[in-house]
C-alpha cells in the first residue's frame, strides 16, 4: 500500500518460484468451448479491418494460447478457422473434416504440454492431413516427430531477430517470444531443418521429409512489426491446395 513494499517477502517469493519447467500453462489458456473465427482480416492502411466472406478451405486450429492475428491472417486467405481445446481428441478433430491443422503458440514447457497432445497430433499426422506450427505448436510437432526440447538460457524476445532460410537461401527478420527450444542434438532423420537463428544457430523452422507438415519457432502474423515470413501461410494454403 502506498508504494510501501516488504522487499523480504518478494524476494523470498522469486526464490520459492520453480520456473517453467514441467508447467502445462496450454491448458490454461486454452479455450474451454469449441468456436468459428468469425472475425476480421487483418488491418489494412486503405481499409482498416474487414470482414471475410469466403471459405475456400477448413482449417482446425488447436488451442495452446492462440493470437488473434494469427485468426486474421487466416481470414486473408479465405479460410474458415475452427477452434478447438488443446486436449480435444484427432477423433473429434477429424469428425470436423478440415482440410489442414494449425497448431498455435502458447506460453509454458512443450514438453508438459506434450503429454497429452503428442498423442492427438501423430494421430493426426497418420491422416496425411496438412499441418502448421507456430512457436509452442512448432516445439510440440518436434517432439511428436521425435526430437527433444529444452529451457534456454537466453530466451528469444521481441522484433528484428534475424532468421535464414536454409532452402530459400535469405534473411527473414521476424518477431520472436520464446523461452524453449527445439535442440539439435539427436534430430531424428525424418525432419528436415528449413530456418536457423542468425543469433545463436538454434533452430528456427522444421518440416518432415515425406509429408505436408512443417512449423516456425517465430511469429509470422507479427502485425505491426516484419511481415517477412506471411509467405508461411500461402505455403500452408497450397499444401491444402494439393491435398
Amino acid at each position: 500500500k502506498k508504494g510501501k513494499f516488504n522487499v523480504k517477502k518478494l524476494i523470498n517469493m522469486s526464490v520459492r518460484w520453480p520456473g517453467l519447467n514441467g508447467l502445462d500453462l496450454a491448458k490454461e489458456v486454452s479455450t474451454k468451448k469449441t468456436y468459428i473465427w468469425k472475425g476480421f482480416k487483418t488491418w489494412k492502411k486503405e481499409i482498416g479491418y474487414k470482414k471475410n466472406i469466403k471459405t475456400k478451405f477448413k482449417i482446425v486450429a488447436i488451442d495452446y494460447g492462440i493470437k488473434k492475428n494469427i485468426l486474421r491472417y487466416f481470414s486473408d486467405f479465405n479460410c474458415k478457422v475452427t477452434v478447438v481445446s488443446c486436449e480435444t481428441s484427432a477423433e473429434k478433430i477429424l469428425a470436423l473434416k478440415p482440410n489442414g491443422i494449425f497448431l498455435s503458440n502458447g506460453p509454458g514447457d512443450p514438453a508438459a504440454t506434450g503429454r497429452y497432445a503428442i498423442k492427438i497430433i501423430k494421430d493426426l499426422i497418420k491422416k496425411n492431413l496438412p499441418i502448421f506450427g507456430i512457436c509452442l505448436g512448432h516445439q510440440i510437432l518436434a517432439l511428436t516427430l521425435g526430437g527433444k526440447t529444452k529451457k534456454m538460457k537466453l530466451g528469444h524476445r521481441g522484433a528484428n531477430h534475424p532468421v535464414k532460410n536454409l532452402i530459400h537461401d535469405n534473411v527473414e527478420i521476424t518477431s520472436q517470444n520464446h523461452g524453449f527450444e527445439v535442440t539439435k542434438e539427436n534430430l531424428p532423420k525424418n525432419i528436415e531443418v528449413t530456418h536457423r537463428s542468425l543469433f545463436d544457430n538454434s533452430i528456427e523452422g522444421i518440416k518432415l521429409k515425406n509429408k505436408p507438415v512443417f512449423s516456425v519457432q517465430y511469429h509470422p502474423e507479427s502485425n505491426p512489426g516484419p511481415q517477412d515470413s506471411v509467405y508461411l501461410f500461402q505455403e500452408f494454403v497450397n499444401n491444402m491446395k494439393k491435398n
